[in-house]
């Protein structure tokens, strides 16, 4: 049992899928916070913007 036990655990060890598969969303949830970034500051820039030629008017 100790042997399969081994065995099953060197198996693992040499998988990299489990690696990939967490590099990937990894950069997956970098993306996503660079969208959500840029998409905040793009929203106060606007709301600014349209409140400026709202005032303007």
């Amino acid at each position: 049992m100790m042997i399969e036990y081994f065995r099953t655990w060197l198996a693992l060890k040499t998988d990299a899928r489990a690696v990939t598969a967490l590099e990937y969303g990894m950069i997956a949830a970098l993306i996503a916070a660079v969208i959500i970034g840029t998409v905040a500051t793009l929203g106060t820039q606007l709301e600014t913007a349209f409140t400026n030629v709202s005032a303007g008017l």
